[in-house]
Order: C-alpha cells, then structure tokens, then sequence
C-alpha cells in the first residue's frame, strides 16, 4: 500500500489555484461537483468564496456525525470495548455540539438537530457492533479511518507552462471515511450518508453513476495500490419518531473502462474551468437552477448582469481566502 499518497493534520495548507490566477490544479469531489454542476455556481462558491449567512444545518450535521464515527472507529481499533469506546465518542460529541441549536420546527433542524445527532450515532454505532466488516490496517500499524489523500494526476494546466511557470499537474485530493474488509478478506471503501429519504433502490441508483463514488474507486486503487472491490455505502434514515433511524447498506462498483472514461470526462470540464478561469467568462447551467430544492444562488442570477454582485454582497458571506473550502486542507 502507498501511504506516501496520504497526509497528515499537520501538513501546511497551500492555494487550491495557480499563483496570481483563478485556475485550481488542486479539486476534489466537491470542486468537481461545482464545475459539472454549472460553472457560474463554480465561480461563486470556489472562486469568489460566496456561502450563505444562514447555518449550514446538513453540513455541520454531517461534519460531526462522521466525526463521531470515525472516532468510535479510532477506539475500536486502539481495543476498547464498545460501551467504552461509544462513551467516550458520546461525551466529546456532547462538548462539541453545545451550541448546536437549528430551528427544529422547519427543516432540515426537524430532522438534524442535537438531540438527534446525537440519539442518531448511538443507534449507528450499536447496529454496527456486530458488523461482519472489519476496519483495514495499514502496514505502519494505523487504523485506515478518515484517510486524507492527494496525488498527481499525468496532466495539468496548460497555463502552467503558458506563464513561465514550471509545470504543474493537477494533484487530486480527498478523504476516505474509512477502507475496510470483509470475511473473505476484499477491501471496501466505506461512505456514510445521512438522509431523510427512504434509502431503497431509487436511493441508492443515484450513486450510479456519480462523480464522487468515481472518484472514490479511481482514487483508491491509486493510493491504497491495492485491489478495490467496490464503494460501500452506509445510509442512515433520519426519522421524526421510533426506531428515529433506519440503517441500509448499498454498494457500487467501477472497472477500469468506467474509470477510464470518468478521468476522461474530468479532463474536459477542467479544460473548461481553466478556459473560463482565464477569460473570466463563467456561463449559467440554467437546467441546473431547480435540481436539489433550488440552487441557493438562483435570485442572484435571476437578476441582470450588472447588479448582481449587489445582491452577492447583500444576501452572502464572502469569505477570505483561508477560510473557503479548500481541497489541500486534511481533516
């Protein structure tokens, strides 16, 4: 296994973009998503560092869920038992989300709030007690949970050369909730998911294809250098009475064709980010606008041109750069 690919906590943060230009050579799934989604939501969010004043419920619902399990996971693999192990998870997460308070009376605070997370990784953690799938352990001794990686990929930015500079490859960046193996000994790339849909086929059909389970299966057999049998993902229904949560495992799976064709597919939309980076010239997706409960720049673009930066600085945060969502960034 190659675990010069992965890094650490204490690895310094770097521009995700070219000095002096808005053309990023590091991506991962989210930046990704952004540019096949519509390249002007690309602009606002990854460019300018646009977010809404608004908590971001899902999101921080979401960052301590997985917290929290990839903690419990750290415990399980250090020997503690799973009453203790969960304790202890129970107890930092608790210290964590004290001020966790959404409006419970809309969503998505309906259904992600404190009490909910919390209730919501005791269930997780005790139905995966007995769990016939066991967490990987790396060569150096480390529990493979919640694994940052970046590598280079065998092409970069034509502008790299263009402006003198020495070549830079696009590095591709990401993180692994956890790789595991099964009894017959397969490794699995695990994902968790929350969701308040009932995760049957239809859910889970949604991952077929998908940008970031492509992602996921390439990135493993680059970094782990080692056979991947599929994507295993882990939906956890959010309920608003008992059980409060029901648990569905799904799976996916990519060969070297589909793989192929996606690392294709991404040289041709980071062709096009790069064009749009250096023409500033950044085109709505508009069959985009209404997909997922509405795009949350949809007002903005509802406006003319020359006044929408208005209504960016009015109904936005524009974030300074060491605070926007950055690929090179390790958890």
């Amino acid at each position: 296994m190659d675990e010069s690919n992965f890094t650490s906590k204490d690895t310094p943060t770097q521009s995700p973009f070219l000095p002096g230009t808005n053309i990023q050579y590091a991506i991962d799934s989210t930046s990704i998503g952004l540019m096949k989604t519509c390249m002007k939501l690309y602009h606002y969010k990854m460019v300018l560092g646009y977010q809404t004043k608004t908590e971001k419920v899902d999101l921080y619902f979401g960052s301590e869920f997985h917290q929290a399990l990839q903690e419990y996971d750290l415990n399980i693999a250090a020997g503690l038992p799973h009453e203790a192990a969960l304790e202890d998870v129970i107890r930092e997460l608790m210290i964590r989300t004290k001020d966790f308070a959404p409006d419970t009376s809309v969503r998505p605070g309906k259904y992600k709030n404190r009490e909910s997370l919390i209730r919501s990784v005791i269930n997780y953690c005790d139905h995966r007690r007995s769990d016939v799938m066991q967490t990987y352990i790396l060569s150096d001794g480390r529990p493979a949970v919640e694994l940052s990686f970046r590598f280079e990929l065998e092409f970069g930015p034509e502008a790299a050369n263009i402006l003198g500079r020495q070549s830079q490859p696009y590095v591709l960046c990401g993180h692994l909730d956890r790789v595991v193996t099964d009894p017959s000994g397969d490794l699995f790339i695990e994902d968790h998911k929350t969701t308040t849909s009932t995760p049957g086929s239809y859910y889970f059909n949604q991952f077929e294809p998908n940008n970031q389970m492509s992602l996921y299966s390439f990135a493993g057999k680059i970094v782990l250098d080692m056979p991947i049998k599929g994507i295993m993902i882990n939906a956890v229904q959010m309920l608003l009475t008992a059980p409060y949560n029901n648990f569905t495992r799904g799976f996916t799976f990519r060969n070297n064709d589909q793989l192929e064709e996606w690392l294709f597919d991404l040289a041709t939309h980071l062709q096009m980010a790069e064009w749009c980076a250096t023409n500033d010239i950044w085109p709505q997706n508009d069959t985009a606008c209404n997909k997922y409960s509405g795009c949350e720049f949809r007002a903005v673009c509802a406006k003319a041109p020359n006044v929408r930066r208005i209504y960016l600085n009015s109904d936005f945060v524009q974030l300074p750069p060491e605070e926007r969502w950055n690929p090179l960034k390790s958890r």
